[in-house]
C-alpha cells in the first residue's frame, strides 16, 4: 500500500499556506479530509492507497477568497506501493503541481 501527503505554498507571498481544505477522492467516494496546518501541509492525508486514479481536491477560496482560481483540482495514479507527495504552489493568476518526494 502507499501514503499521500501534500504541501500548499503561497508563492506570490513566499509562505506556506495556511487553512486550505484539501478532500481526497477516488472516483466520486470522499475517502479524507483535512485542512493544511501552519506549514501548509498534511504530513498523512491517506495512510494507505491501493493502486488507482485519485483527486485531490483544494478549496483555494478559503484561503484566499480573492482568487482567481477558486478551488483547484487534481487527478493522479498510484501505481507501485510508495510514498505519494502532491505539492500545491499557489499565485494570483497561476498555480503549478508536481510529483515531490
Amino acid at each position: 500500500m502507499s501514503s499521500l501527503s501534500t504541501h500548499v505554498l503561497d508563492t506570490a507571498l513566499g509562505r506556506p499556506a495556511v487553512g486550505v481544505p484539501v478532500r481526497l477522492y477516488q472516483g466520486t467516494v470522499l475517502l479524507a479530509t483535512a485542512t493544511t496546518d501552519d506549514d501548509g501541509r498534511i504530513a498523512e492525508l491517506a495512510p494507505t492507497l491501493a493502486h488507482g486514479t485519485y483527486r485531490l481536491w483544494f478549496d483555494v477560496a478559503a484561503y484566499d477568497e480573492h482568487g482567481f482560481f477558486p478551488e483547484v483540482s487534481v487527478t493522479f495514479t498510484v501505481v507501485d506501493e510508495r510514498h505519494y507527495h502532491v505539492p500545491l504552489l499557489l499565485s494570483p493568476f497561476a498555480f503549478s503541481t508536481y510529483r515531490g518526494s
